[in-house]
């Protein structure tokens, strides 16, 4: 069975690219890079070139750039570096929205079992917080404002360069999840004007197992970790040479390709958008705006919520299995849980237990678009008749 992979935004397939710059490193550079033998010393500029290519996606300076397990340990870094700061522990407030990652969801939570007060704003319909609403929930002792950079349900692209000229301006520290934004639009952290910025591997065809955190220089963070002083006495750890290797050779091929690798991936999605429109009346998309203009700007250009109407989207896919792809609710015993993103833009039960996430990457065809628009079409049909 020919599959169709449309599950980018959980996890993207290894680049070969990625996969073939990182065999040397489970062989004859096995080196710690710590070490100050010659099986150490030849691996010091291949770590600098890794957090070099890092750091050019990024548009930051590489001692900016700080090598970890993967992008949940670069958001609870953020939270409880600040919150458990030595000097500061468990003062103050922060702010995030309903429609977090766990990632950030959770720690915010534990915090706020320890004595942090968290406020949580919402969202718009098309999944967007207003940045005057993060302004009003501001107060003289917030230390944190933490908004993700793009939605991995719906694609919503937050304003973050807004809300962070709001935090500047309130002297806050503002924090952006962009594990899901990285390779699928432009994301310099200057232009945005963030402190910190957390980043996925396996979101941009590197391995799991492997993110970075972007600390802008003069921001302070109370490790996570601690022990050695390898990451600049940041992040304690033997270097974990072949998968910061991967990562940096996925970056590097990303700040190569450039728009040319954005633009295929709004032409795939709009092929599929397009078939299964045409097919499926009463078909809808969340966050989608009728303005092609605003919605190159809100939405990521690779990902289509889709409301399939009259079937529960689990059942679509079960009935599909020749297309990966994720639902944006659950039904147990009758009772449809739906996920804080769709329940934030207010969608209705019935609706949401249609929404199937389909989400296209670098390694997807256009045969692949039209083989599996035509699966889930015919699996719809069949369930509807």
């Amino acid at each position: 069975m020919a599959l169709a992979y449309f599950d980018n935004n959980a996890t993207t397939p290894i680049a070969p690219e990625v996969a073939e710059v990182m065999q040397p490193y489970f062989h004859e550079l096995f080196g710690n890079p710590s070490s100050n033998h010659v099986k150490g010393i030849e691996l010091d500029n291949v770590i600098k070139q890794a957090r070099q290519y890092v750091a050019g996606l990024l548009g930051a300076e590489t001692n900016e750039v700080t090598f970890t397990s993967g992008g949940s340990e670069s958001n609870n870094h953020v939270l409880k570096g600040i919150f458990l700061d030595r000097n500061q522990f468990l003062r103050g407030h922060m702010v995030i929205s309903c429609f977090e990652h766990p990632a950030i969801l959770e720690p915010a939570a534990y915090l706020e079992s320890l004595g942090v007060e968290v406020t949580r704003v919402g969202c718009n319909s098309f999944g967007i917080v207003d940045p005057e609403e993060v302004k009003a929930a501001l107060r003289p002792d917030t230390r944190l404002v933490s908004i993700m950079h793009a939605n991995n349900e719906i694609g919503a692209i937050q304003r973050i360069g807004e809300i962070a000229q709001l935090c500047r301006e309130s002297g806050v520290l503002i924090h952006t999840d962009a594990a899901q934004s990285l390779g699928k639009i432009k994301v310099d952290v200057k232009e945005l004007g963030i402190d910190f910025l957390t980043l996925a591997g396996h979101k941009i065809y590197a391995p799991k197992g492997v993110g970075a955190l972007f600390i802008r220089a003069g921001a302070c963070l109370e490790s996570l970790i601690h022990g050695a002083s390898h990451e600049s006495g940041v992040r304690a750890g033997t270097e974990n040479t072949a998968y910061w290797v991967g990562l940096g050779e996925a970056c590097r091929l990303l700040t190569t390709e450039g728009d040319v690798h954005l633009h295929q991936l709004r032409e795939m999605r709009d092929l599929l958008y397009a078939k299964l429109s045409a097919a499926i009346p009463g078909l809808t998309v969340n966050g989608m705006y009728t303005d092609r203009q605003l919605d190159a700007c809100y939405r990521l250009p690779n990902t289509l919520s889709a409301n399939f109407p009259n079937v529960v989207g689990t059942d679509l896919l079960t009935a599909t299995p020749s297309v990966c792809a994720s639902t944006g609710a659950a039904c147990h015993s009758g009772e449809t849980k739906i996920s804080a993103t769709l329940k934030g833009i207010g969608l209705d039960p019935k609706t949401a237990q249609g929404t199937v996430r389909l989400s296209v990457g670098r390694m997807t065809t256009f045969e692949e678009i039209e083989r599996g628009a035509d699966d889930l079409i015919a699996s719809w049909k069949a369930m509807t008749a």
